[in-house]
């Protein structure tokens, strides 16, 4: 069922978040969502319309590997809080995002045919020059959801389920969805496919944003599902190399913040952080997918928090960004538009 009445709403509540400047002209400007929630659930600041509903695509990983520490799949496989980071992430696809899906399946008894994400060339430049150099194909090892999907087979495995464990019937995706809706707090309208086949559940940028409060908060409580979160965002935050890669966003962000931080990013320019020091979780969706947006959105709520220092190589990374042309002229820049996120 198509959602279009939101397809509406989104595009006519959305807030200026981005700007990009070449000059004295400003060029490009990318519109957006964003909320951040309190301990509560309640929301202290928010961007454009937090009501609209969007695909968190893989910014939601850590709430898809809840039921694998839950269940006591995890502890029973011997899991480390390395593989646990590897659960949550879209990885680059590098020697030690592969070499640790292949020992994680073996560890398992399994094997990459196990896999239901589908074959990916990898984004690590390395990794794909020497497929190339060795005239070998991209299998779903190097898929950068090969890490969730181990996750998934190690539940299944513990639950006795069926070998299709990506289907939205499947016991491991009902329990997918029980958690996802209970930290968002809010019933999913529905679930589309994501890029490594498992379904993804839709909720809104405020929901998203709740759910990295109880993330953020998780800590401070004695459940199950409170002591698993806390093992999935301390992970996380201990291993940023495995939840993304050199180069890239999530790693560099987390480890500028000294693992005070944890944060996520997701396909179509979704972003979130979880804070435990602040007790806050942060969502925000730029609505034309770019992922420069996003980047650079999520540096500015995390720089005004006060978590992520502005001037460190991870925010000007994204933040501000020279824009230089093919001579190395500095042109412009991608900057937070005027008045974001004050």
């Amino acid at each position: 069922m198509e959602i279009a009445a939101t397809r509406d709403a989104t595009l006519s509540g959305a807030d200026k978040l981005v700007e990009v400047w070449r000059g004295p002209i400003c060029e490009s400007i990318h519109f957006g969502h964003a909320a951040i929630v309190d301990a509560n659930g309640q929301v202290i600041r928010a961007w454009g319309d937090p009501d609209t509903i969007i695909l968190p695509r893989s910014s939601c990983k850590m709430l898809q590997a809840l039921p694998l520490l839950e269940s006591g799949a995890a502890d029973a496989a011997g899991l480390t809080d390395r593989q646990l980071a590897l659960s949550c992430a879209s990885h680059n696809g590098a020697a030690i995002h592969s070499e640790a899906v292949t020992d994680w399946l073996a560890q398992l008894g399994l094997s990459e045919t196990d896999l239901r994400c589908g074959p990916q060339e990898p984004a690590d430049i390395p990794a794909r020059d020497a497929l190339i150099k060795t005239d070998s194909s991209p299998c779903q090892i190097h898929n950068n959801c090969s890490g969730k999907h181990a996750g998934f087979l190690t539940f299944n495995r513990h639950i006795g389920g069926g070998s299709e464990y990506g289907e939205a019937d499947h016991p491991v995706q009902k329990a997918v969805r029980e958690a996802f809706e209970s930290t968002t707090g809010l019933d999913s309208p529905g679930y589309a496919i994501d890029g490594c086949s498992a379904p993804n559940y839709a909720t809104s940028v405020t929901g998203l944003a709740r759910a990295m409060a109880f993330f953020a908060n998780a800590h401070k409580g004695g459940s199950i599902r409170e002591k698993s979160a806390a093992r999935l965002t301390a992970a996380m935050a201990s291993y940023p190399e495995m939840v993304a890669g050199e180069t890239r966003a999530c790693t560099e962000l987390m480890r500028a913040m000294k693992g005070r931080v944890t944060v996520k990013t997701g396909a179509e320019a979704v972003f979130v952080a979880i804070i435990p020091d602040l007790g806050l979780g942060v969502a925000l969706k730029i609505l034309d997918g770019s992922t420069r947006a996003s980047e650079c959105a999520i540096a500015a709520i995390l720089a005004d928090l006060g978590v992520l220092d502005p001037n460190s190589q991870a925010a000007r990374n994204r933040m501000n960004v020279p824009l230089l042309n093919r001579r190395g002229i500095d042109c412009g820049s991608i900057r937070p538009a005027s008045g974001f996120p004050a």
